[in-house]
């Protein structure tokens, strides 16, 4: 019982930054707008946060700091893509490039060092039921985040009128232009909503994942994240699914070497990834439910003047 509880942890702690990211993925494109840069975006937020947190001693303010800073990279995107109509699919890169690099800059001074890590929930009685006390009320305030946010991005593009006119923009952004809304304005706004919420996926890993900082430790998360949107078929429920599927192979892996099971090291830490591709693939070839895709994603959007 103590070896499953430890495991289901360990898969929430995993897939937590994924789904908080692929979230803010998921709106952005919902938009039509396909944001290549969730990598940069967050590693820059894990550098920022840490900082937060390092100089004021605040994980609360860390986690700010980790938003503020993914909103900021995000505008960059937006500057660019959205204001001079540049081509999505090179600026996404472009700005991991920059992220990488930037986050390297504003880290280098914080190497080594280590802050104390996210308090997790703790309510007496409930906290201490076998198997599910500590999975459903001993978690740090990130995964509790996650879950709401989950269900806020669900309710908010299934069940407002908001979450409409932004899929309107996403599946044919000349007619919601011809009928007075402003395309570039809500594009802008959840491309900041996607930055924001790399930016808090990227403070997750040094603030309660692991409670340090290193360089590059998103670790390809955020490319994850960007498939996790495509596995999902756009549609927050089956995200979730994905999420956790990617973390529980993470952490499964990783158990497997410390079993001893006679596979080289190599290839069980390529494991995750190979079985995101293998999804991908099966799904593509499948077409399950059809695809939800919206029409003009990463398609360049000129108002007429």
């Amino acid at each position: 019982m103590e070896l499953v509880e430890a495991i289901i942890l360990a898969v929430l702690a995993a897939s937590t930054p994924l789904l908080i990211a692929a979230a803010g993925e998921l709106v952005t494109e919902r938009s039509g707008v396909l944001n290549l840069g969730v990598e940069g975006m967050m590693i820059v937020g894990a550098a920022c946060g840490f900082a937060g947190a390092w100089l004021t001693g605040s994980t609360f303010i860390g986690a700010l700091f980790g938003i503020v800073a993914g909103t900021l990279m995000s505008l960059i995107f937006a500057l660019m893509a959205l204001g001079l109509a540049v081509n999505q699919v090179a600026t996404g890169l472009a700005l991991t490039i920059l992220g990488i690099g930037l986050s390297g800059l504003i880290g280098a001074g914080f190497v080594g060092e280590r802050i104390t890590p996210a308090m997790h929930l703790h309510i007496p009685g409930l906290t201490d039921i076998p198997l599910i006390g500590r999975v459903l009320f001993g978690e740090d305030g990130f995964v509790y985040v996650s879950v709401a946010l989950i269900v806020g991005v669900w309710w908010f593009l299934g069940r407002t009128r908001a979450g409409l006119i932004l899929r309107a923009c996403g599946d044919n952004h000349v007619s919601a232009h011809a009928l007075g809304y402003p395309v570039l304005r809500i594009r802008t706004f959840a491309v900041m909503f996607g930055g924001a919420c790399a930016g808090l996926a990227g403070a997750y890993l040094p603030l309660a994942y692991t409670p340090f900082f290193i360089p590059g430790m998103t670790a390809g998360r955020g490319w994850i994240a960007l498939a996790l949107v495509v596995f999902s078929s756009w549609r927050p429920g089956r995200l979730v699914i994905g999420a956790y599927l990617f973390g529980a192979v993470t952490i499964l892996q990783l158990h497997a070497q410390g079993w001893g099971v006679g596979i080289p090291s190599q290839f069980m830490s390529a494991l995750p990834y190979l079985a995101t591709v293998l999804v991908l693939v099966l799904l593509s070839r499948a077409r399950t439910g059809g695809s939800t895709a919206p029409a003009a994603l990463g398609t360049v959007f000129v108002p007429d003047r």
